[in-house]
């Protein structure tokens, strides 16, 4: 029997044994840090031989820039997303631009020279790359006029960029060991670090912390293996430049005087003498004329002798609206032509004496946003020169006009106007030119990027009589069934205070004051017909007056001379110029 069993004994030693070594096996293989290393050219995503990896502010990016003839050449993108957004690439002429408070940098792709205004420099690289439609430019141009710290190394070839200065946390190693490409034994290594090694402590985890060495390699290290976590605070010198603003000690209060002929400016003396307290006249005297940069004139020197005897300063228009066969587009990104039309505008200014330039660029594209804010800045370093105010006119801040850059606009420009009105416009619904909560949201959302001393708020003299027709009987079953379907067809006009009024009695509606709304509300039927109106009156300006003075901002403005009532001035006066 004991013969029978020693088979079956053996058998199940056997088993045993080779479990425990797979057991034993699986065990030394769970717990048994990998030695496999990445492949660093994949890891920082390097596949030409003159590509670099970029490490920004310590963090890995995916982004790769170019290494020729010893220097580092970034994306254009990339400059102007991560580290300055001032410089101003032309693809259309192939010419860099550069603007500080004094002049306009400039700089042809393929050239070591750069032009400051009119005064050449040399650099002993070139400054400009073009490979296609890729720009690159040289970070030691970019440095010139930027805050960073940068350095480079290879295997890989890579460049470190110090672009944001402060507080950061270190470390030092406790022992030799790895960065792996993610928390865990198992994941390939990265680098090696040594004993006593400080490195920048990225992000802290439970077991593992994400960290960035002295060269560059950034990946993961196992807590335990990192002394007391230190403040270390970085900085570099760095002279930022000095934007001044030819801001008025007065609140501004001004009316947009809209002129369409040359005999129209006879009439200054007439129109302005219902008006109190105007202390600045925006005539729309100038607009662009062709894509080369010629504008039309009706300026007047005889309009400016009158309002500076009254102590009026006036600020003439510039506008892209009135011819529609000129392509804002082609001006704005062509430097030669904007450089023209600047010419323009400063020549007209100085020859009439003007006191400032209000800029009035409306219906663009969000992907001309770069050539437009840079004709601001432009334009806002002739105007320093020559002590002319200059003035941008905005729309309230959205997601589909973000690419006006208000903030960029008030570092150059002096004043920045929002036009509080047209919230409801021709073609739109029926709605309020101007309800008391769409100008309050603007003027907050402007000065999250606007200071308030630069910040003017415009506000209509005007509002919309809408007219609203019921539809026929040959409406479509569908139609009507459909959510959105309204039985009436709407019609508008823009009219001034007193016309509004007048409609409103010779129809014997009455006002009803919508709190919503901050304006009265007329309703009245004519002929089949149903007309809304939300009226611009007295109480619809105090309440934005208030607002302007609740939230200091710089003054006032009004669209347009002629459609209010005489009896608003007092008002306005007492709320911006007392």
């Amino acid at each position: 029997m004991r013969k029978k069993l020693m088979p079956l004994l053996v058998a199940i030693i056997f088993i045993f044994i080779v479990i425990m070594i797979a057991v034993v096996t699986a065990l030394v293989q769970k717990y048994t840090p990998s030695k496999e290393h990445v492949s660093l050219e994949e890891y920082y995503h390097l596949e030409q031989e003159d590509d670099m990896a970029i490490i920004l502010d310590h963090q890995k990016t995916d982004e790769v820039c170019k290494y020729i003839d010893g220097h580092a050449y970034l994306t254009y993108e990339f400059v102007n997303q991560y580290l300055n957004q001032r410089f101003y690439w032309d693809s259309n002429e192939n010419l860099l631009r550069y603007t500080t408070p004094t002049d306009v940098i400039s700089v042809n792709a393929g050239s070591n020279e750069y032009f400051v205004t009119k005064e050449k420099n040399t650099e002993d690289y070139t400054i400009v790359r073009v490979d296609g439609d890729a720009m690159y430019l040289a970070i030691d141009f970019v440095q010139k006029f930027t805050n960073i710290d940068f350095s480079m190394r290879e295997e890989p070839n890579m460049i470190l960029i110090t672009s944001k200065w402060g507080d950061i946390q270190t470390a030092s190693v406790k022992k030799d060991t790895q960065i792996r490409e993610k928390g865990g034994i198992k994941s390939p290594i990265v680098s090696e670090v040594a004993k006593s090694d400080n490195i920048t402590v990225l992000e802290s985890l439970d077991d593992w912390t994400k960290v960035c060495t002295a060269d560059g390699m950034i990946g993961y290290l196992q807590s335990k293996r990192l002394g007391e976590i230190q403040v270390q605070t970085i900085s570099r010198f760095f002279e930022e430049p000095q934007f001044s603003h030819l801001l008025k000690k007065e609140a501004i209060n001004m009316v947009w005087h809209q002129v369409t002929t040359q005999e129209a400016n006879d009439q200054i003396s007439s129109v302005l003498q219902n008006t109190k307290g105007i202390n600045v006249v925006s005539p729309t005297w100038f607009y662009l004329n062709d894509n080369q940069g010629n504008i039309h004139s009706l300026a007047s020197s005889s309009y400016v002798s009158y309002c500076h005897q009254n102590g009026i300063e006036v600020w003439a228009l510039l506008s892209n609206l009135e011819n529609a066969d000129v392509d804002s587009t082609e001006v704005l990104t062509r430097s030669s032509v904007r450089d023209y039309l600047v010419n323009q505008i400063i020549a007209a200014a100085i020859e009439y004496d003007l006191d400032g330039i209000n800029l009035d660029f409306e219906s663009l594209s969000g992907e001309v946003g770069d050539g437009y804010i840079q004709l601001v800045r432009e334009l806002s370093v002739k105007c320093r020169k020559n002590g002319i105010v200059l003035s941008v006119d905005n729309y309230v801040p959205s997601d589909y006009t973000a690419f006006y850059k208000r903030g960029e606009q008030a570092v150059f420009a002096d004043y920045v106007v929002i036009m509080g009105y047209d919230e409801h416009y021709y073609g739109s619904e029926e709605g309020s030119v101007a309800s008391i909560g769409f100008v309050t949201e603007g003027v907050e959302n402007t000065l999250l990027e606007v200071p308030p001393e630069q910040t003017i708020l415009g506000m209509p003299f005007y509002t919309r009589v809408w007219e609203c027709t019921p539809k026929g009987d040959d409406v479509s079953e569908a139609e009507i069934a459909s959510e959105d379907y309204v039985p009436y067809t709407v019609d508008s006009s823009a009219v001034g205070m007193t016309e509004a009024e007048n409609r409103a009695t010779a129809n014997g509606a009455q006002k009803v004051w919508s709190e919503e709304d901050g304006q009265n509300y007329v309703e009245y039927e004519n002929e089949g017909k149903t007309y809304k109106i939300w009226m611009e009156d007295e109480s619809s300006i105090e309440l934005r007056l208030k607002l302007l003075r609740n939230k200091s901002l710089a003054g006032g403005a009004f669209w347009k001379l002629g459609l209010e009532k005489s009896s608003v001035w007092d008002l306005i006066i007492k709320y911006i110029n007392e």
